[in-house]
């Protein structure tokens, strides 16, 4: 697991739209992180390609992650969910994909599904009306 130090990270605050009364138009709850991926020392080269990958439209063009967190009501529980996302992020890029090993189909499994295709013919066949001869 990946730990990212306070220091690579960016807290931006601003006033989250939506209901919320007069909370809303006074206190700037909505938090947006910014973490400079592209130039990150705390990330290794091939967990870096993936999290850049894994971060889809939430990325820059500049390596920079954008994540907005507005779910709550406070601060402090928006900057708490804005990390858990991150981290989210970042324990899925550090997991490196398992590598398929092909195999081939016994004989088994081909003689069954040539059976099962035999079988379908057979039902296909037999759905139209009946000969009178």
């Amino acid at each position: 697991m990946t730990v990212i130090p306070d220091d690579e990270l960016e807290f931006r605050f601003f006033r989250s739209g939506g209901p919320g009364g007069q909370n809303v138009n006074k206190v700037s709850t909505a938090v947006q992180l910014r973490f400079d991926a592209l130039n990150s020392p705390s990330l290794t080269d091939a967990v870096r390609e993936r999290l850049m990958k894994a971060a889809g439209s939430r990325l820059t063009l500049d390596g920079v992650i954008l994540i907005t967190a507005v779910r709550f009501r406070t601060q402090e529980r928006n900057r708490a969910d804005a990390l858990e996302r991150l981290q989210g992020l970042i324990d899925k890029a550090s997991v490196a994909p398992v590598r398929r090993i092909a195999t081939r189909p016994t004989r088994a499994s081909k003689e069954r599904r040539l059976q099962a295709k035999s079988g379908r013919s057979n039902v296909k066949a037999n759905r139209g009306r009946p000969d009178l001869d």
